[in-house]
């Protein structure tokens, strides 16, 4: 994949990941709106989608609200690509 095409591809998810965050700000518990956010992701995005997610976050995870972060560490890592069968 070129730069140019990870940065877009990786741009659409951090915006992805972000509505998300958005979402599960308004819990009043912060506790329960991270670990909704992390639920979300695990549940409903690929694995292709959370490597491309980890790449961002392996990289300092710029761009990516708070909320998304303190998520990150209950976010399910995916086998690398090339350890896919």
């Amino acid at each position: 994949m070129s730069h140019d095409a990870a940065h877009s591809s990786h741009a659409k998810l951090i915006r992805m990941a972000n509505q998300i965050g958005t979402f599960f700000e308004s819990k009043t518990n912060r506790a329960e709106g991270v670990a909704g956010v992390a639920e979300h992701i695990n549940k409903f995005w690929e694995p292709r989608m959370r490597r491309h997610l980890f790449e961002v976050l392996d990289a300092g995870g710029e761009g990516l609200k708070p909320i998304v972060l303190e998520a990150a560490p209950s976010i399910k890592r995916p086998a690398p690509a090339d350890k896919v069968a």
